[in-house]
C-alpha cells in the first residue's frame, strides 16, 4: 500500500492511496496563492492599474515579454489572466484513479480539472453539503474572473524567472499553472459526485469499505475511514473540535486506527478564533464611529454565517443597529437560502431551532429585516439605490484578485477612515494588498481559523491511539513565532512526508478474506493436527471478482450415459480432487532412515549442526538437509532418485 503526496498546500491536499491496483484520491484542493503573482481583474477599466510601468529585466531583456509584467511599490506582477497551481500530474495519471472522497467543499475546487479533458472514469463521492457548496465555491469563482475576462495570456515570463525578482522567481512550476475551468466542465465535473450522508459505508471494489463521520470543521465536511477486514486507515482532513454551526466531530469512528493520516490543521496557529472575531467586531465598530465603511473580503459560505450573527449582535449591543450589511456574491442567494434547510448537518444547538420552529442561522431574520441584503454585484440591480454609507460589506474573492472586493478597494482605499479586514488565513494579506498601494484604508488581520491547531491536534492523537501517524514533515518543526508548536508524539511511530513523496505505508496483509456459501460450509470436517490447530480441506471454485473472493461448489455433473452401457461415468472434479492428499508436519527421519534401507540405500551418515540435520547417502553421492521449515534434496541432477526420495519424504510426513 503505497501514499503519494500531489499537493504543495497543506491546506488544500490531495492524496492518493494505491492498494491491490485500486487508485483512490484523498481530496482534490486547488492551491489559490498563486493568484498573488498576478494584477487584479476590476470589473471597470482602472486608471491606477492602467498606468503601472512595465517592468524590465537587468539583463536578457526580451521586447518580446514588453507589457507581461507590471511593477506597483517594488513588487513585480504578471499583467494576465489569474492561474492555478494543479495537484502534481507526472505522479499520477488522472484518468487512473478509480475513486475520489471529498472531505469538505474547501478541499475539492481543483475537481474540473482532473475529471474533465483528462480521460477520468472514475467516481467522485461526497456529502450533500459538501456537493452543494462546492458548487456554489466553483460557480463563484468561474463568473468573477470571465466577467472582467483579459484581451491576451502572458506565457513568456515563465522562460525567465532567473532574471526576476522575488516572489516570481521562486514560483513552483508556473509552466503548470492553468488559467480557471469554464462553467460547463464545472456542471460535468459535479454531475459526477454521489451523494454520501454521515455513517454511510461504501463498498469501493471489494477492497475498502469507506465511510465518512463528521470532522466538525464546516457544513459538510467529513474525515474518512477505509476500513478492511484487517486493516483501518483513517484520513482526517480539515476538522475542528471547537463548537460552532456544524455537527461535532465524531472522534471513536476514528480511534485505534492502524495508520491515521493527518492533515489541514490551522493556518493560523498562534492566534485564537474567538479573540480574533472579537478584534473583528471592535474595528468593526471603530470604523463606523470615525464615519467609514468596512469591506471584508470573504468566501460564499462558511466562516461568513457565523460573521453576519456576531457582528449584528455586537453593532446592536454598540447602538449601531442601523448600520447596514451587504452580502454580495453571485451566488449569495442560493448560499444563504441553502444554509437554512440543513439541519442535520448542523450542531445540536443550531438543529433545535428548526424544530421549535425557527431558522438554525438568524442571517433569515437579519434579511427578512433588511439588516442583512444581499446582491450577485455591485453592478446589480437596486444595489444602487439600497447602498448608503457607512456600511459593512461582505464580498469576495480574499485574494483580491477578482470579484467586487477589487470595486470597493478602488472607491474606499484612499479614505483612512474606511478599513478592510482579513478573516481568511488563506492568502498573506500584505501580498493581498500589494498592487493596490499606497493605500490609505486601515488593514487588520484577524484570521478566523476553526480547524485542529496543534494543541488541539496532540491531544487528539493521544485519544484516537493510532499504531503509526503519518503527517506533513512540516508539521513536525516547530512554528517560527511559537517554537512549542508542533506535533510531538514521542510514543508513536511517525511517518513524515512532503509534497512529490511516495510512501509506502505499514500495512503487510498476508491473509485476505474467503466467502464460503453455506453448501460449502456444510461440507468443512475439521481435523485436529495438535497443539490446538484444527484444519480442513475445502474442494471447490475460488471465484475473485471485484477484489472479493468466494469459493463455489465445483459446477460440473455427471453426464447420463446410454441405458445399457457397461462403461463407468468419468469422475467428477470434485471427486478427482478428493483424492488429492496433503501433507503436513515434521519428517520422522528415523522413519525414513528404515524406509531408505528397505530400498537397498544403506550407507547412510548422519550429521547434526544446531538445528540443521543433514543425512549422507554415501554410495548415491546425495544428501538431505533437514530445517526447521524446508527439506532439501541435493542430489546432482539425478532426477530419477530424487524422485524416489521424495516419494518416501512423503511417506514419513502425516496426511490427510
Amino acid at each position: 500500500m503505497r501514499l503519494y503526496c500531489l499537493s504543495n498546500d497543506l491546506a488544500k491536499p490531495c492524496y492518493v492511496i494505491t492498494f491491490k491496483g485500486l487508485r483512490i484520491m484523498l481530496d482534490c484542493g486547488l492551491t489559490e496563492q498563486t493568484v498573488l503573482n498576478f494584477l487584479p481583474l476590476p470589473f471597470v477599466q482602472s486608471v491606477k492599474l492602467s498606468n503601472l510601468p512595465n517592468f524590465i529585466p537587468s539583463r536578457e531583456h526580451d521586447p518580446q515579454m514588453d507589457g507581461e509584467l507590471k511593477e506597483c511599490c517594488g513588487r513585480v506582477f504578471v499583467d494576465s489572466s489569474p492561474e492555478f497551481t494543479l495537484p502534481m500530474d507526472k505522479m499520477m495519471d488522472f484518468s487512473e484513479i478509480d475513486v475520489i472522497l471529498i472531505s469538505n467543499y474547501l478541499n475539492m475546487l481543483a475537481l474540473p480539472y482532473i475529471t474533465e479533458n483528462t480521460g477520468f472514469k472514475g467516481k467522485v463521492y461526497a456529502t450533500e453539503p459538501t456537493l452543494q457548496i462546492g458548487r456554489f465555491f466553483l460557480e463563484e469563482l468561474v463568473e468573477y474572473i470571465e466577467v472582467a475576462p483579459k484581451a491576451s495570456t502572458a506565457q513568456l515570463w515563465k522562460d525567465m524567472l532567473h532574471i526576476l525578482p522575488t516572489p516570481l522567481c521562486e514560483a513552483f512550476r508556473p509552466k503548470k499553472w492553468r488559467t480557471i475551468f469554464s462553467l460547463k466542465d464545472v456542471h460535468n465535473s459535479l454531475s459526477r459526485v454521489t451523494i454520501m450522508g454521515y455513517d454511510e459505508k461504501l463498498d469501493i471494489l471489494g477492497a475498502f469499505i469507506a465511510t465518512p463521520v463528521s470532522s466538525g470543521y464546516c457544513l459538510g465536511s467529513s474525515n474518512w475511514v477505509l476500513s478492511t477486514a484487517h486493516e483501518k486507515i483513517c484520513y482526517v482532513s480539515g476538522s475542528s473540535t471547537l463548537t460552532t454551526h456544524p455537527r461535532p466531530i465524531n472522534q471513536s469512528a476514528l480511534k485505534h486506527a492502524d495508520v491515521l493520516i493527518m492533515t489541514g490543521l490551522t493556518q493560523a496557529p498562534t492566534v485564537n478564533p474567538d479573540t480574533k472575531l472579537g478584534e473583528l467586531c471592535m474595528n468593526v465598530a471603530l470604523t463606523i464611529r470615525n464615519n467609514g465603511s468596512a469591506l471584508i473580503p470573504c468566501y460564499p459560505s462558511g466562516v461568513v454565517y457565523d460573521l453576519f450573527e456576531c457582528l449584528t449582535q455586537n453593532l446592536e449591543n454598540a447602538g449601531l443597529n442601523n448600520v447596514p450589511m451587504f452580502f454580495i456574491s453571485p451566488v449569495a442567494d442560493s448560499s444563504l437560502a441553502y444554509s437554512n434547510i440543513l439541519a442535520e448537518w448542523l450542531s445540536s444547538a443550531k438543529q433545535n431551532k428548526v424544530y421549535l420552529p425557527d431558522d438554525p442561522f438568524p442571517h433569515a431574520f437579519y434579511l427578512r429585516n433588511s439588516k442583512l441584503k444581499h446582491y450577485k454585484h455591485v453592478f446589480s440591480d437596486g444595489f444602487s439605490k439600497d447602498f448608503r454609507q457607512p456600511c459593512v460589506v461582505f464580498c469576495g474573492h480574499p485574494s483580491l484578485r477578482f470579484g467586487d472586493a477589487v470595486h470597493f478597494i478602488e472607491m474606499w482605499g484612499n479614505n483612512p477612515n474606511n478599513s478592510i479586514i482579513f478573516t481568511e488565513p488563506d492568502f498573506p494579506y500584505l501580498q493581498v494588498l500589494a498592487p493596490f498601494q499606497p493605500l490609505a484604508m486601515k488593514a487588520f488581520y484577524c484570521p478566523i481559523d476553526t480547524s485542529l491547531n496543534y494543541q488541539q491536534a496532540n491531544k487528539l492523537i493521544k485519544e484516537l491511539k493510532p499504531s503509526v501517524l503519518v503527517i506533513p514533515e512540516a508539521y513536525t518543526k516547530p512554528h517560527p513565532s511559537a517554537p512549542n508548536l508542533f506535533i510531538e508524539q514521542p510514543d508513536k511511530k511517525i511517518i513524515t512526508f512532503k509534497c512529490g513523496d511516495i510512501l509506502r505505508l505499514p500495512l503487510k496483509r498476508k491473509l485476505d478474506r474467503v466467502y464460503l456459501t453455506s453448501e460449502m460450509a456444510q461440507k468443512i470436517v475439521p481435523r485436529d493436527v495438535g497443539n490446538g490447530v484444527t484444519i480442513s480441506t475445502i474442494t471447490g471454485i475460488l471465484q475473485v471478482k471485484d477484489k472479493v473472493h468466494n469459493i463455489k461448489p465445483c459446477a460440473d455433473t455427471v453426464s447420463e450415459m446410454p441405458s445399457g452401457s457397461k462403461k463407468q461415468p468419468p469422475p467428477t472434479r470434485e471427486d478427482v480432487l478428493k483424492n488429492v492428499k496433503y501433507e503436513y508436519g515434521s519428517p520422522d527421519v528415523d522413519s525414513l532412515v528404515k524406509r531408505l534401507s528397505q530400498d537397498g540405500i544403506t550407507n547412510i551418515k548422519m550429521e547434526r549442526q544446531g538445528n540443521v540435520l543433514t543425512l549422507h547417502l554415501v554410495n548415491e553421492d546425495t544428501i538431505i538437509k533437514f530445517e526447521d521449515n524446508e527439506t532439501h534434496i541435493v542430489c546432482g541432477g539425478k532426477q530419477s532418485l530424487r524422485l524416489k526420495l521424495r516419494d518416501s519424504l512423503l511417506k514419513c510426513l502425516q496426511s490427510f
